[in-house]
Order: structure tokens, then sequence, then C-alpha cells
């Protein structure tokens, strides 16, 4: 891991993101009048040293005294637990987590396996998982499930304040394989339970293809996510389109929940010749700027198309581009989400997922909460076949081709 003294600037892309703290709790002897015997005894029974922390104390207590035998094991993993939570809470931090040996496999895996599922995009909430995009040709789409829908449960288990990678990971699985979702319309209504049967998804980076916008020949480029690579993928389809003829371009990041930050900063060095992209800010990380990897496409009328569901990554290329006056930013605000987390490994296999730094824009702005903010409104209407937020942003495309 690597970290930048504070204020270094830096052309290249995070490879690490170092997380470091110590902390030390004082706490008093901790003792119990016994009932009817008018003396105190010390619960800690001299094991924890001459000045054990209060969790150290609040743990022996609860392990000596509590009408039902916890292990150790169980005691330390709520401890830790209860410290994230209180911190999500304190802080209104949704993205930090504590993973259990089990849930920190399943996040692994949620990184590191090929897609198979049911062709969903996700976005986390408190109820579980909102559908932000159903792929098409997909388990999901059969199913008719819509952007909006909440996923509630999965497989008769609730998955309310579980982490998305660790919710997703429960409902891919082997092709072929079925899966029960319990899921809360977007209409409102009764939640219904949906089995689905997984199947491999095929879902390029970029897809693209020639619109008209007035009379216009302009191309429309769908980019949904940021693996490893996707920057390619984006910048081949875009030549590709203006090889065609097209004069303009509509990015649609709708329902991109975003993906690696290194290749957030190459997609938006697309369209960004130079300058800062991206600046992330942590207190033990210090700040980092991470500047334009040059090599930007020739510059062309552009809209970028966003929705509540764009998050993460697909801010900051949004932002990049809204920041240098390069494309009218048509749709809703986006998600929000703007800041990293580390996922650090602990010895019984447990792991915590911190937020560690904060995104900052070309411009300064935290991009946390508030989201990217659109020029011009525009929300499609899922009851209706038509996509309206499209067509306005064509409309906006084409005002700026005249």
């Amino acid at each position: 891991m690597s970290t930048a003294p504070n204020g270094e600037r830096r052309s290249g892309f995070i490879s690490g993101l170092l997380v470091g703290a110590a902390a030390a709790l004082a706490g008093v002897a901790l003792t119990v009048e016994l009932s009817g015997e008018g003396v105190t005894r010390d619960l800690t029974g001299g094991l924890l040293g001459p000045d054990p922390t209060l969790t150290e104390q609040a743990r022996e207590l609860i392990s000596e005294s509590y009408f039902r035998d916890v292990s150790d094991d169980d005691l330390q993993a709520a401890s830790v637990r209860g410290m994230i939570e209180s911190l999500r809470k304190k802080y209104d931090d949704e993205f930090s987590h504590y993973f259990s040996p089990d849930e920190y496999d399943d996040f692994q895996d949620a990184l590191g396996s090929e897609f198979e599922g049911v062709g969903l995009s996700i976005a986390e909430v408190k109820e579980g998982l909102r559908v932000t995009a159903v792929i098409p040709d997909s388990p999901a789409e059969a199913a008719e499930l819509d952007v909006g829908d909440v996923v509630v449960s999965v497989d008769g288990e609730s998955i309310a304040g579980v982490p998305a990678e660790v919710a997703t990971s429960r409902i891919k699985g082997e092709p072929g394989t079925e899966v029960e979702l319990t899921i809360e319309p977007a209409t409102g209504g009764d939640a219904e339970d949906i089995v689905l049967e997984r199947a491999k998804i095929n879902l390029p980076a970029a897809t693209g293809e020639i619109r008209r916008a007035e009379g216009t020949e302009v191309a429309y480029v769908s980019f949904d996510s940021f693996d490893e690579g996707a920057h390619g993928e984006l910048r081949s389809e875009i030549e590709r389109l203006y090889t065609e003829g097209a004069e303009g371009l509509v990015l649609d990041l709708r329902g991109n929940g975003g993906g690696r930050l290194d290749e957030a900063v190459l997609a938006a060095s697309l369209f960004v010749e130079d300058g800062d992209v991206v600046t992330t800010r942590g207190r033990t990380t210090g700040e980092e700027v991470y500047d334009a990897m040059g090599e930007a496409l020739g510059p062309r009328p552009t809209v970028v198309l966003i929705d509540r569901g764009s998050a993460s990554a697909t801010e900051i290329l949004a932002a990049a581009i809204q920041s240098y006056d390069l494309g009218t930013i048509v749709g809703e605000p986006s998600f929000g989400k703007g800041t990293v987390q580390q996922s650090v490994p602990l010895p019984d296999g447990s792991a915590i997922n911190l937020t560690i730094a904060e995104y900052l824009t070309a411009e300064g702005t935290s991009l946390a909460g508030e989201g990217v903010q659109p020029e011009v409104m525009a929300v499609d209407d899922v009851e209706t076949e038509r996509d309206e937020a499209l067509d306005r942003a064509l409309e906006v495309l084409a005002d700026e081709l005249t």
C-alpha cells in the first residue's frame, strides 16, 4: 500500500489506501456490589492487567455474569460491530461495515467472481437493495422487475442493513440454480416473493448506437460499469459512432453504480485533456489529486444522462465533465456516495470496510450526500414505454448542435 503526503499531485491512479489508527480507552476498575453481602468484587479477576480498557472490562463482565454462556469470539465480534454501527449512526455513514468471516468471504466473492445472477443493477438502501437498472434478456427482465423495486430478502432472509456486496453475493450463484427474492414494488403495494433461475449475464461495459436529435445523427452510448478495462470499451464505442457520422454524444450513466477509481480517472480522461479529475481527502491518507491522463477525444457537443442510481465512480466522471464545461448534465441528482472505503482484514478472518476519505470534484466540492446536480432536470416515467429522460437529453443535444 502507498500513501502520498498532503498536497501531492498524482497523474497515476490508486494502487492502495493506507489505513492506520490507534485507540486507547482508559477505564476505571469495574466493580459490582453483591446483594446482601456488603462487599464488592473485581469482575475482571485480575486477568486484564493493571489498566484494562473499558471494552475489555465490559466483555469480561458479560462473559462472567450474563445469564447465558457467551463465547469470547462472539463478544469480540459484537464489540467491533457495535463500534462500526455507532459510527454509521453518528456520522450518517452507510458505507462502513463490519464483516464476519463468512460475510467477508461473500464480499470477496462478490468482487472477484464472474457475473452470474439474475440481471439487476442495484444500490444499497436501508431496506435492502434498490433496483437501478434491469439488464435486457435477463431473468430479472423476464420476471418483469422494474427500476425502483426494492429487494428486501433473499431466500427468506432479510438483507436490511446487509452490505450491498454481501447481499449481492447471496443473489449470485451457479447458472441454472434458483433464488427466491422478496420484492417491494416501486409502485407500492404488498411485497411479493419471486423465484428466479440464475444465468450467466453478458454485460459489456459500453454499448452504443446512432440516434437522431432533430434530424442530426448523434452517438448514444450506455456506460454500465467501471470494471478493469471499461474505459477502453467506452473509447472504442464512442470512436466507432463518430466514425459512422455522429456529430454529438449522449452518454447514459443511469443506473451505473460505479467501480474502480482508476477507471473513473481514465474514463474522465477521454473528455478532460488536462487538469484535476478528482481529489481524495482523508485523515490518514492525506490529500491526493488525480490528474487527467491525456489522449482525450476530440471535443463534440455532449450530454450526460444521470439518475439516482448513478454513484461513486460514475459521479466522478459526470462531475469532471461538468466542472470543465465539457457537456450538459441532464436527469436527476446522482446518488451522492462521495466517499472512499478500505477493507481491512482482521486476524480471525473477519474484516472492517471503513470509510477513510471523501471525493472532491475538480472545483473542490464534496460529492457526499448531494451528488452531481443536473443543469436540466428530466425523469423517466417507468409506467410508460417512452424514455422521457433520454428524449429530453436528445432535445438538449439538438439545441447545442444548432
